[in-house]
C-alpha cells in the first residue's frame, strides 16, 4: 500500500537515536527521547523545499506518529521542519 501526503504535508521515517550516552551508559527504551531526525518518504504537492530522501530536523513535538505495515512513521507539515541535511 502506497501513502500520499496531501498539501503541504510530508510523510517520514523516523531515525532512532543513540542508545548510549558519550559516556558509555545504555538508555533504556522508557527514557529515550521523541527522535527529531527523520527521512523524508513522500511529499505533498504543495511542498516547496524538501524532497524524498532528505534528512530533516524537525520540532520536538510536532507531527503525527502513524503505523503502517508494522513500521513506524511520522506525518509533518512543512512549517515543523527546522532544516536539512547536507552531506
Amino acid at each position: 500500500m502506497r501513502f500520499k501526503p496531501l498539501a503541504d504535508h510530508l510523510l517520514a521515517k523516523p531515525l532512532e537515536s543513540e542508545e548510549k550516552t558519550e559516556a558509555g551508559i545504555i538508555i533504556p527504551d522508557t527514557a529515550k527521547e521523541r527522535p527529531q531526525k527523520a527521512k523524508i518518504i513522500e511529499v505533498g504537492n504543495e511542498v516547496k523545499d524538501i524532497k524524498k530522501n532528505d534528512t530533516v530536523l524537525f520540532a520536538k513535538y510536532s507531527g503525527t506518529e502513524v503505523k503502517m505495515g508494522g513500521e513506524d512513521y511520522i506525518i509533518l507539515k512543512e512549517e515543523d521542519v527546522l532544516g536539512i541535511f547536507e552531506d
